[in-house]
């Protein structure tokens, strides 16, 4: 199979030209090595290759020789790599010379040497959209960034082929492969992770059916602001089990570890207004084919119970404006206040424009949508806070269009960087 570009490239790119070592960082099988290997003009398999440990014991350094840029895959199998190259990068003070790739994060011991000044960090998702060809990219993040017009005649597409496309889910290798088939994968992948991934992370034993019901949890309350009492009570109730929460605290670092789950953060800004903002992040795993696979779903339950199927929507989209938020130095956000009012998601960059976006599956929900924008962008206090460049509804099934009350409505076949 033909690689497919990603959108970290530009990025890998110049953060090369900028450090001594660049950190590729994401889920397994998300794509980090073979984007690596496009730059990459010797590599070493950390995993695969059998000298590796005796090399450990005897002269680690040697495994670092080799035309540079040298790509170290997976990495944190040795984790006393880290420092062996940050000494190398020091002493050969030269940029661009190793590319480092791993499916977990350092542990807090490696993290007390940084590798500030030496090392840069690229956070590597699945496959968005665009990537994979499903979106034209006609309607791009940047342009709503600066609030530029834009328009398309790009149709959606019918909720069929979205849910086919949320089952197979953002992995480059089943790009070619059958719903099915790729169910089949995605389950596996699940049980790998709870039955191997997880205890390996961090050397400690964790009970597999365990992760699975906390899998399970955090796949029902996907794209909330569900907490971890709240989990500790579904998996009661649902599992009919039971998870202290110490352990769903230390399950949920492991899984934040390994890159399974991430957080949303909110976004804190001056409204005019005694409300107040919730703090509280939203709960998502890395690719939304997990929380189907985690739960045993199909095409024809997510079709018999389509309000779920839009929670799934939701975090499909937040992952695929993490993707193109990336490219353009941005941050994704989520915002609740007091009074309800909730935005499913706001587009920061780090010079503080900002936009933001609600999430529709259909088009049935746009009405409802603008007004919600239409009300955030009232009472934003422009004395302290610049207002939103753009506001937004994406949806699914509809087309991309811009409404007169200057709310666009983006097909997320349309969007891209």
């Amino acid at each position: 199979m033909a690689y497919k570009h990603r959108s970290i490239e530009n990025e890998l790119r110049l953060k090369l030209s900028a450090s001594g070592a660049v950190l590729i960082k994401g889920p397994k099988s998300c794509g980090k090595t073979e984007t690596a290997k496009q730059f990459a003009k010797s590599i070493l398999q950390v995993d695969r290759d059998e000298r590796v440990p005796a090399a450990m014991s005897i002269d680690p350094a040697r495994l670092l020789t080799g035309t540079t840029p040298r790509l170290i895959d997976e990495w944190q199998v040795q984790p006393k790599l880290w420092n062996y190259i940050r000494h190398e990068v020091d002493d050969r003070q030269q940029k661009g010379q190793f590319i480092l790739t791993g499916s977990a994060n350092p542990d807090e011991e490696t993290n007390l040497h940084s590798g500030a000044g030496r090392f840069t960090v690229i956070n590597m998702q699945t496959m968005s959209w665009h990537e994979m060809g499903y979106s034209s990219g006609a309607i791009q993040l940047s342009r709503l960034l600066t609030g530029e017009p834009q328009s398309t005649m790009d149709e959606g597409v019918n909720i069929e082929i979205i849910i086919e496309r949320m089952l197979k889910g953002g992995w480059p290798a089943l790009l070619e492969a059958s719903v099915e088939e790729a169910m089949v994968i995605n389950t596996g992948y699940v049980d790998l992770l709870a039955e191997v991934d997880m205890s390996r992370v961090s050397q400690v034993k964790r009970d597999p059916v365990k992760v699975k019901a906390l899998l399970k949890a955090v796949s029902r309350n996907i794209a909330t602001l569900v907490d971890n009492t709240a989990l500790e009570k579904d998996i009661q109730s649902k599992e009919n089990d039971s998870i202290s929460r110490p352990t769903v605290i230390d399950y949920l670092n492991a899984l934040e570890r390994l890159m399974i789950f991430e957080e949303q953060p909110a976004f804190g800004t001056h409204i005019r207004s005694a409300n107040s903002l919730r703090k509280s992040p939203k709960r998502h795993l890395c690719d939304v084919s997990l929380a189907v696979a985690a739960l045993g779903l199909d095409k024809q339950s997510l079709l018999d119970d389509l309000k779920y199927c839009g929670f799934l929507f939701e975090s499909l989209v937040y992952h695929d404006l993490k993707v193109y938020a990336r490219a353009n130095d941005a941050t994704v956000f989520h915002y609740k206040d007091s009074t309800d009012l909730e935005i499913d998601a706001i587009v920061q960059k780090r010079n503080g424009d900002w936009a933001a976006f609600e999430v529709k599956l259909g088009v049935g929900q746009i009405e409802e949508a603008a007004k919600t924008l239409l009300h955030l962008n009232s009472i934003i206090d422009t004395t302290k806070t610049n207002p939103p460049k753009s506001l937004n509804v994406i949806t699914g099934t509809g087309m991309s269009y811009a409404r007169k009350d200057g709310v666009n409505v983006i097909s997320l076949a349309s969007l891209g960087a």
